[in-house]
């Protein structure tokens, strides 16, 4: 009989105590000049605000569905402000946080789960593809993305301004899925300059983390042969130190790393879940004591925090903005324009074909008797 492995688990990383006090071990650490404090707990505040709006727009029947990002926005807010703009993320379909974070209109989230667009991608448009709704598929995007880059020379060369890199987002559930590893073995093999943060928010839909390994999801890097990283994914400077460390080591040719942040989905999985089924609602009042914003907002309303410290006035001023980031959620979903229905032919390949015309024009017939039949 085989030795039952090591199931020790290490404690995650982290700088801030739920509480909101530097954590005693990484006083070293903790430079609060790496991140901006203030912009981080606005980019959270208002990210939850995104999300709170598209639940309650989904209950209205504006959107088919919704999967909320309640409890993980400093793992997402974190990570994304280490992003330089010469490099290139790719989601899963709960990163709502680092879409803001990058610039998308939140707006343009909503048509996804609308139903007035079917996703794709510009490379030139913020470096962040839209979504990808397939468990693990943007594992393999992401790795054959940065597969270009190393091979345009766009790595390694000293020149800040040049070197890139990809950032993965992924779910602990992906990580139980074929394409997720063939994603780590590529990105081991070929040093490829990618991040894989994966968010464990300790549920794969009703499946816990514990049926799915035996192991600390860091530590299965290391059998791919790239380093691993636990972090507290609540305390979003631990998270931005992690990730600002494994690009750069990323951007000068070291290979890829995963990024385990520790963290936990305080809603169900999407609004057609009900999480209560299969956890209770106690493990949720844990989380929520170690709610991620409200960490930060105890720092940085304390002395500690110095110069950064912020006032009852910041954060109205945020609520404010919130309120009007929700007038126009609300108005910008019911003012989408429905699908265009030749969209997806004319994008499948980079110039169009006589068979995707072919076909294009019969879909484009067949939707038309479809229109004339309904009225």
């Amino acid at each position: 009989m085989s030795a039952a492995p090591n199931t020790a688990v290490s404690e995650p990383w982290s700088v801030l105590t739920p509480e909101g006090v530097p954590a005693t071990l990484a006083t070293d650490e903790f430079n609060p000049g790496n991140l901006d404090l203030r912009a981080a707990l606005r980019n959270m505040i208002l990210a939850r605000r995104i999300d709170t709006e598209a639940i309650a727009l989904q209950r209205q029947g504006e959107l088919g569905l919704w999967p909320s990002l309640l409890g993980q926005e400093a793992a997402q807010v974190g990570a994304a402000s280490a992003v330089r703009p010469q490099d290139v993320v790719f989601p899963t379909y709960r990163e709502h946080a680092v879409a803001w974070c990058r610039g998308v209109d939140p707006v343009s989230l909503l048509g996804v789960f609308r139903g007035t667009t079917c996703g794709g991608w510009d490379p030139a448009e913020r470096g962040f593809q839209l979504y990808t709704v397939v468990i693990a598929a943007q594992t393999l995007h992401g790795v054959g993305y940065a597969m270009g880059l190393l091979r345009d020379g766009s790595v390694g060369t000293g020149d800040p301004d040049r070197d890139r890199a990809v950032l993965v987002f992924l779910g602990d559930g992906a990580l139980s899925e074929g394409e997720t590893n063939e994603a780590f073995v590529w990105a081991a093999t070929q040093d490829l300059p990618v991040v894989f943060f994966c968010q464990n928010n300790q549920w794969a839909i009703s499946a816990p983390y514990s049926v799915q390994s035996r192991i600390p999801a860091a530590d299965r890097a290391r059998g791919f042969g790239f380093p691993g990283v636990r972090v507290d994914g609540n305390d979003v400077v631990a998270c931005h130190s992690a990730t600002v460390r494994a690009l750069t080591h990323a951007r000068e040719g070291g290979g890829p790393t995963l990024i385990e942040a520790v963290t936990y989905r305080r809603n169900p999985h999407t609004t057609s879940d009900d999480d209560l089924r299969y956890r209770s609602s106690a493990e949720n009042d844990h989380w929520l004591a170690r709610d991620p914003i409200e960490r930060l907002r105890l720092y940085l309303q304390s002395e500690a925090a110095g110069e950064d410290r912020i006032d009852e006035d910041f954060l109205s001023e945020i609520e404010e903005e919130a309120g009007q980031l929700a007038d126009r959620l609300r108005a910008g979903c019911r003012a989408l324009p429905e699908p265009d229905p030749g969209e997806p032919f004319r994008h499948t390949l980079a110039e169009m074909t006589p068979e995707l015309d072919s076909q294009l024009v019969a879909h484009l017939e067949f939707v038309s008797r479809g229109s004339e039949e309904s009225r």
